[in-house]
């Protein structure tokens, strides 16, 4: 059965709406991180066991990936593979992710650590703006130095 032609504009929307967020994340823009989410937005990392899912404001997350970023050099996301439905306000992204961290300056040879897994994100649109209301990431494995923040 074929589905239904959807906006493409819209869908080109929300799906810049996604990488946004992770360009912004690894430039450590956390103003720009906050304008991509709902307030309050439903916040799902129970797969890297941060525990259930649970509502939170983007100034909370952007505050707690501050501080988890801090001591690492540098962080990069790449996603792809969009699997995007948009419905009138509300639209749903389904994506593969990989988030590669980096230490410099330790002296552990193990400077980097991969997360490898995909995301689930649910949209909605306010006013011409698309925001995501629900973010739950699915990791499939992690590579690397998984101590990498307490690393020497």
């Amino acid at each position: 059965m074929a589905e239904e032609p959807m906006d493409a504009t819209a869908r080109l929307r929300v799906e810049d709406t996604v990488i946004r967020l992770f360009v912004a994340t690894d430039a450590r823009d956390w103003p720009r991180v906050e304008s991509c989410f709902t307030d309050p937005f439903m916040l799902d990392m129970s797969s890297l066991g941060a525990g259930p899912a649970s509502a939170t404001t983007p100034a909370q997350v952007s505050a707690a990936w501050a501080r988890a970023f801090e001591p690492l050099t540098h962080v990069h996301h790449q996603v792809g593979n969009f699997q995007t439905r948009v419905a009138g306000e509300r639209a749903h992204v389904h994506c593969s992710g990989i988030a590669f961290h980096h230490r410099a300056g330790i002296a552990d040879a193990r400077k980097t650590r991969m997360f490898v897994g995909s995301y689930d994100l649910d949209l909605t649109r306010h006013d011409a703006l698309w925001r995501i209301a629900t973010l739950r990431f699915h990791l499939k494995f992690i590579e690397g130095n998984r101590e990498l923040e307490k690393a020497q």
